[in-house]
């Protein structure tokens, strides 16, 4: 393992945690109705297994990898489309990882938290949270339309093995200035689904990773959250109950984390600490585990602290902390945060950056957000400044440090030293070697760190493929990156990269799930393509 082992990356959070109050509640997790095992090698079912809910566990004893499970006209159609792409990119520059690409995951293989996703989760779980969450607003005057679509794309999902993805639809609204940006997304998103269109894939043989962008997509395009005709549907977050009711319960373990972030030495300790809590705020996932009024006045996150050591895979806290000192030592960088979840995750992160200016490790803090609802709980910008408005209202005295907290991040966004940005390359299924122009130029020529939060963000990172567990980092993520780039994520879906052997080994002997249930976390650090 490279940089501090996790014995010291233990002592470190356990030094702050005689300031948090621990908690006796239990966290668990949905994810456990997955009862798959994944063995420490990269092994999963190749046998057509019977679909049940949850899925059987795959037997040990199959095929080395998901990807020799998918169809030889699946492999061979990716690898046709792989060898276009090849020649296309000669005549432009290309930034790829420095291994070659291994095949990407597919939603086919019965017994994969792909397949359970595409196959159950998504409908069965999280549309149909969503439907009850917000049944009110679904039957009102002007959601007509939006119920009609939300159950064609969840009649969809219910044969997902057969109905083939489609293109998004054609703008049917006047307003030109819609029309000009939505167009603009829409042919990115045409590029690409075409691949997959072309050749008539479904919602599970097309690459889970590209399905599942696409289904949050598909969501918006049947509320009608773009369509500017209908006003009542028009920017309407079918998510923001759930979000608001992460932000709601979250002020209880966040007032704990944040007595401890204010007390925090301007020093490489500081930042590693501010950065394990927001490693860890990831668990909090709102897709994953819904907020619960029970737990509101419960600080649930110190049990998870108590045990983050022994579940971290890597540490490259060194490597990320000699670059910030690094930082500092020049008077401070531009540093972004690529925000996964809204709710208790983003109050982590608002706390990471917090110590980040306060420390003199960044002078602005760029927060690069979704440009609309995904993935349940991903954070836009409007979120984000919800989540400082509401902090900065607290009760002072009941919760003093979580409120001064919350004034502090205004004055931030006040005075320029923290930036909201939304794209939509970040609520696109491409993988980041992809990125676009004029994003990867600005990272490039701006962006002295960036910090890419959570699960999704770091499938994308490794473009969702079926690398091998213990392949560098620096060799699939920081050979292509436009800037140094830190990962921090904790586990739930069935990729990975850049984790030693023998904890691959361990984490599998200590829970079966261990690559899909948020339990286990990296801290990977890479230095970017450094001529880009």
């Amino acid at each position: 393992m490279a940089g501090r082992s996790t014995i010291a990356f233990s002592l470190l959070l356990s030094s702050s945690l005689s300031s948090l109050s621990s908690s006796s509640s239990s966290f668990a997790s949905p994810a456990a109705a997955f009862t798959s095992k994944l063995p420490a090698s990269r092994s999963f079912a190749s046998a057509a297994l019977p679909e049940a809910s949850p899925p059987p566990a795959p037997p040990p004893s199959k095929c080395r990898s998901q990807s020799s499970s998918s169809s030889s006209s699946e492999a061979a159609a990716i690898d046709g489309t792989e060898e276009e792409e090849k020649e296309e990119k000669k005549e432009k520059k290309v930034y790829l990882p420095s291994l070659p690409l291994p095949p990407p995951l597919f939603s086919t293989v019965p017994g994969t938290w792909a397949h359970d996703t595409m196959s159950r989760r998504v409908e069965s779980e999280i549309l149909e949270r969503t439907y009850d969450e917000m049944r009110d607003e679904f039957h009102s005057p002007g959601f007509e339309s939006a119920l009609e679509g939300m159950e064609r794309l969840r009649s969809e999902l219910r044969d997902a093995s057969n109905v083939k993805i489609r293109h998004l639809r054609e703008l049917t609204y006047d307003d030109d200035n819609e029309n000009e940006s939505r167009a603009r997304e829409r042919e990115e998103w045409r590029a690409i689904l075409e691949p997959f269109v072309s050749k008539g894939d479904t919602w599970l043989s097309a690459p889970w990773m590209v399905a599942e962008f696409y289904l949050y997509r598909r969501l918006m395009e049947e509320i009608g959250y773009f369509d500017p005709s209908n006003p009542t549907t028009h920017l309407w977050d079918p998510f923001l109950k759930a979000k608001r009711a992460g932000l709601a319960t979250s002020v209880a373990s966040a007032e704990n984390v944040m007595a401890r972030v204010e007390g925090l030495p301007p020093t490489r300790e500081g930042t590693g600490l501010a950065a394990a809590f927001a490693l860890w705020g990831n668990k909090m996932d709102l897709s994953i585990w819904p907020a619960d009024a029970a737990n509101a006045d419960r600080d649930v996150f110190s049990e998870i602290l108590e045990r983050a050591g022994e579940n971290l895979l890597h540490d490259d806290a060194n490597e990320l902390e000699d670059h910030c000192e690094g930082l500092r030592e020049r008077g401070g960088g531009n540093v972004d945060v690529i925000v996964d979840n809204a709710g208790f995750e983003l109050v982590t992160d608002l706390a990471l950056a917090d110590h980040l200016v306060s420390a003199g490790v960044a002078g602005v803090v760029t927060f690069q957000l979704k440009s609309h609802p995904t993935f349940v709980s991903d954070a836009m910008e409007k979120d984000l400044r919800e989540t400082v408005e509401h902090y900065a209202s607290l009760d002072a005295e009941r919760y003093p440090y979580a409120q001064r907290a919350g004034v502090r991040w205004q004055k931030y966004l006040d005075d320029g030293k923290w930036v909201c940005r939304e794209d939509n390359f970040w609520v696109q299924g491409s993988a980041m070697w992809d990125m676009p122009e004029p994003l990867r130029s600005d990272m490039t020529s701006r962006c002295d760190l960036a910090f890419v939060k959570g699960d999704a963000n770091y499938r994308r990172l490794l473009g969702d493929r079926d690398w091998d567990y213990t392949a560098p980092f620096q060799d699939v993520v920081g050979a292509y990156f436009p800037c140094p780039v830190c990962a921090l994520r904790t586990l739930k879906a069935e990729v990975g990269c850049g984790m030693d052997a023998d904890q691959v080994e361990r984490a599998s002997g200590l829970d079966d799930q261990w690559m899909v249930n948020g339990r286990f976390g990296v801290v990977h650090f890479g230095t970017g393509f450094a001529d880009a």
